[in-house]
């Protein structure tokens, strides 16, 4: 999420947020995938909102085919470079999305959801619950959003309202008889402060498995 919200189409936002930067994220996988998907059996991965291709490299390392996706070019051409300096360009391919007004076709055997929280618009429980609906049968679908602000966040940067762990799966509505809970829960994480202050943040945690 951006601390800088713009009164622009969201394509332009991220686009713009990106160019600005040589490098917006670590380059580093999140460690809650790595938590929740290092025993999954690789197959087709779903990575929504890939950015800069950090969860796509790791997860093709592992054995995964991978499908990223983003609304930046930016962001998908910085991604393909590490996925080709990792080794890894042939098990991942990239495409451009505006998520809520298109989406990736197909099923996949994993879909993971990071951080798909924005400053700008986005409808994120269509875009969940078409998540959702790309989990294949004994799939995996993993969701990860904020639960709130930084610990040192004195004063929200702007208004956002965020999840709550029963306010989410209300909204997915997934049948009881076709799908498990396998995570659900409310991790803290270290989050340092700009001026390297210690800090902490919450995060939501779903770990769903479709039965059939």
């Amino acid at each position: 999420m951006s601390d800088t919200p713009a009164p622009s189409r969201p394509a332009d936002f991220w686009e713009a947020r990106y160019r600005e930067a040589g490098r917006v994220w670590s380059g580093r996988p999140n460690a809650l995938l790595e938590r929740e998907a290092a025993g999954l059996t690789p197959g087709s991965a779903l990575d929504l909102g890939c950015g800069e291709g950090a969860d796509a490299v790791w997860l093709a390392s592992r054995g995964w085919r991978v499908t990223g996706v983003d609304i930046s070019t930016t962001a998908l051409e910085r991604a393909a470079r590490h996925a080709a300096e990792a080794g890894v360009a042939d098990r991942v391919t990239w495409e451009r999305h505006e998520l809520g007004r298109s989406f990736p076709e197909g099923t996949f055997d994993l879909v993971s959801a990071h951080y798909l929280q924005s400053p700008v618009e986005l409808d994120q429980q269509a875009v969940l619950r078409s998540a959702a609906a790309a989990v294949a049968e004994g799939g995996t679908l993993l969701i990860v959003l904020h639960a709130g602000w930084p610990s040192w966040q004195s004063e929200p940067p702007f208004d956002h309202v965020f999840p709550t762990l029963d306010g989410v799966m209300a909204e997915l509505a997934l049948p009881e008889d076709r799908w498990t809970v396998e995570t659900r829960e409310t991790v803290r994480r270290p989050s340092a402060a700009p001026d390297g202050r210690d800090g902490f943040r919450d995060d939501h945690v779903w770990r769903l498995r479709r039965l059939r």
